[in-house]
């Protein structure tokens, strides 16, 4: 087992540092090996406990969560966001997508209607204008996009959104906001990445 944790201790908080590379088992694996370490620390004050290195989805922060407190009660404290979308967002991280927790809906989505997932998203059917999606990973549409989507909604810059015609208004990859031109209605597109801090639509 790798050391995927580290631990710093600070003078206002002790920061647990986890290695982006790591997985969700990995984490948790070095997490409890690591708690007699912490436990030491934790003789005389509450010292609150800082997360910060990769970005976690919601059930990681719960379960980390979790892992500490069964031990040493102390407040934990998270980098990653806990809500989807450009508010939520802390910092814009590059990390491949090798494979995705996927949420199918299936049918389209209608104005007002809005679908939220930490992982990746597959419409089967249209989103239509004033119908937002917002996904962790990936967002695929096997219909027509018209609504608002906003892939890698943690700050992840390599996902992307596909649809079989890309015509919204605006969509998002992580941070970066694209306001779609004219142009861009008319001609096909049908692929959207980021390149070089921009939004790409082929």
């Amino acid at each position: 087992m790798r050391n995927c944790v580290s631990i710093v201790l600070g003078k206002e908080e002790i920061t647990l540092k986890i290695n982006q590379k790591a997985e969700e088992k990995e984490i948790e694996e070095c997490l409890k090996a690591k708690i007699p370490e912490l436990k030491k620390l934790y003789q005389n004050e509450k010292t609150p406990i800082f997360v910060t290195g990769k970005v976690l989805k919601n059930k990681e922060m719960d379960r980390i969560k979790q892992i500490i407190k069964k031990d040493i009660e102390v407040s934990v404290e998270f980098d990653s966001p806990k809500v989807l979308g450009l508010h939520g967002i802390k910092k814009a991280f590059v990390e491949e997508i090798k494979s995705s927790e996927t949420k199918f809906h299936k049918g389209s989505l209608r104005s007002g209607m809005k679908l939220e997932y930490e992982g990746s998203i597959v419409v089967l059917g249209d989103v239509n204008a004033g119908a937002e999606v917002i996904a962790g990973e990936n967002i695929v549409v096997l219909g027509i996009l018209r609504g608002v989507a906003h892939a890698g909604a943690k700050g992840n810059k390599k996902a992307m959104i596909a649809s079989a015609k890309i015509e919204s208004p605006q969509i998002r990859i992580a941070n970066i906001v694209k306001e779609l031109e004219k142009s861009d209605e008319e001609e096909r597109k049908t692929y959207a990445y980021v390149q070089e801090d921009e939004v790409v639509l082929e």
